[in-house]
Formats: structure tokens, C-alpha cells, sequence
């Protein structure tokens, strides 16, 4: 069983900048392919962005050039640094973890950018 724990959202204006975290329970950061996905209201949950084990990342192309997604395995932790955000940006965000048995979701944490 895997927990994973999402912080760092809030409020922020357009153009402004949030980086969200994930800590894992367990040590899998480094073993396994972790992403970030979005939900908007309304909406059905959205692709982000995703770190390989190796460190090789890919981007939505609404997020490409804005969003960078980072790792540090000794902290069991996952981050999505956000620049330039805009109120299309507004979701909750949630980190996901897929294992080979299965694949695990935080509880997510709410982006909102508005002024």
C-alpha cells in the first residue's frame, strides 16, 4: 500500500507561481514513473506532467514551457515547480503513482489563480 500526500497549493494571481509537493509512504519515487494530474470543475481529471525513474519528463503541451515536474528520491518526494500560471490553470491537482501491481492517487490539492 502506497500513500501518497499533495501540499503547496492555494491562491495566486495570474502570472504567479506555486510548487506543489508529493511525499510518498514508501520509497518508490525512485523505482517507478510518478505524474501530476488535473481536475477542473466540471471537467474530467487531465494529463500534467511525468518524471520517469531515470529523471526524463514530459509535459502537456497546455502546461510545456510553464511547468517543470522534479524528483528527489532520498525524500520520497515529487514536485511540480508552476510559472506563469493562468486561471485555466485552476483545478486540483493530484499526484499519481503507477506501480506495477496498481496505481495510486493522492487526495489532491486545490490551484486556484484568479485576481
Amino acid at each position: 500500500q502506497v500513500q501518497l500526500v499533495e501540499s503547496g497549493g492555494g491562491l495566486v494571481q495570474p502570472g504567479g507561481s506555486l510548487r506543489l509537493s508529493c511525499v510518498a509512504s514508501r520509497n518508490i519515487v525512485g523505482i517507478y514513473p510518478m505524474a501530476w494530474y488535473r481536475q477542473a470543475p466540471g471537467k474530467q481529471r487531465e494529463y500534467v506532467a511525468r518524471i520517469t525513474s531515470g529523471g526524463t519528463t514530459n509535459y502537456a503541451d497546455s502546461v510545456k514551457g510553464r511547468f517543470a515536474i522534479s524528483k528527489d528520491n532520498a525524500k520520497n518526494t515529487v514536485y511540480l515547480q508552476m510559472t506563469g500560471l493562468k486561471p485555466e490553470d485552476t483545478a486540483v491537482y493530484y499526484c499519481n503513482a503507477k506501480l506495477t501491481s496498481r496505481e495510486y492517487w493522492g487526495q489532491g490539492t486545490q490551484v486556484t489563480v484568479s485576481s
